[in-house]
């Protein structure tokens, strides 16, 4: 009887060293923008392809060419049907050897219940810009619905290490244009972080520090801001970006609220809630300017 260890042995293989290596799954980089996706629970794979559907058609109609741009089979030729096959098996032998360009969407599967995370490769995509607008189509005609397992867009400017020195230089980076520019005007302003898997940054200190590279010239208004600052930190990375009032108008970037509103619930019960909310993150942010 063979024992486990020789079945082992048998059983491994030695890798193929001239075939293609191993394809690793795509993951968050420092530096990336990009946006984070919610969505039902155990439905993020659907989320992934309805979601890629959506972004790559509102992709297309910012920077258009981003399709395939092949040559349509038998195009071109004069010497017949020889000739067309052998220019197409040349065709085809150089587009498997071509190196591929990166879409501009890529979509991250995370691990994470409920949440997926489509990183930015074109340049010309403001990733808030860009769910502004998806935002305000679905808030003209909430009739014609177009996802149904997605919920909430957040955007993310850039993306960096989820430490202190890290959420600083990050910060700092994406607030310059709204908060430092050259004759830059006061604004109200608010936080609001998400914090998932993730223990070293406590939501107190994380906007004791934004707050504080805001500046003294703006203030702190949680309900009528300017500009609101979302910083949203998974694990070991952190993304920040800079929303206008728009952000509470269109449901916090919530698909399924614009198609699918809750139901509202009793008015004191709201502002009650509301006045919580307010007092708490009030008592945060005010400290940071102690």
């Amino acid at each position: 009887m063979k024992t486990h260890i020789e079945q082992a042995k048998k059983s491994w293989r030695v890798p193929n060293k001239s075939g293609p290596p191993p394809r690793q799954s795509p993951f968050i980089r420092f530096g990336d923008a990009g946006i984070w996706v919610t969505c039902h629970k155990n439905q993020e794979k659907k989320c992934i392809g309805e979601v890629r559907d959506l972004f790559e058609e509102y992709s297309e109609a910012i920077s258009p060419g981003t399709g395939s741009n092949k040559p349509l089979k038998g195009e071109g030729s004069e010497n017949g049907d020889e000739d067309d096959i052998e220019r197409e098996i040349r065709q085809e032998v150089s587009d498997i050897h071509k190196p591929t360009q990166p879409t501009p969407f890529e979509a991250i599967f995370l691990e994470v219940p409920c949440l997926v995370f489509f990183r930015i490769n074109n340049n010309s995509i403001d990733p808030v810009a860009f769910v502004r607008k998806i935002m305000e189509d679905a808030a003209a005609d909430p009739s014609k619905k177009r996802t149904r397992c997605t919920q909430r867009l957040v955007p993310s400017t850039l993306i960096g290490h989820a430490s202190e020195e890290g959420l600083e230089r990050t910060t700092k980076e994406v607030l310059a244009p709204h908060f430092h520019a050259e004759n830059q005007q006061s604004k109200k302003f608010a936080i609001r972080p998400t914090i998932r898997n993730h223990t070293q940054l406590k939501r107190d200190t994380i906007i004791k520090k934004v707050a504080s590279m805001v500046g003294d010239q703006h203030s702190v208004d949680l309900k009528n801001y300017d500009a609101l600052i979302l910083v949203d930190i998974l694990k070991n990375v952190v993304g920040i970006s800079v929303v206008g009032r728009e952000y509470d108008r269109l449901k916090r970037f919530n698909l399924q609220e614009i198609f699918e509103p809750t139901p509202q619930q009793p008015k004191e019960q709201k502002q009650e809630g509301l006045q919580q909310e307010s007092t708490a993150g009030a008592t945060a942010e005010q400290s940071a300017r102690d």
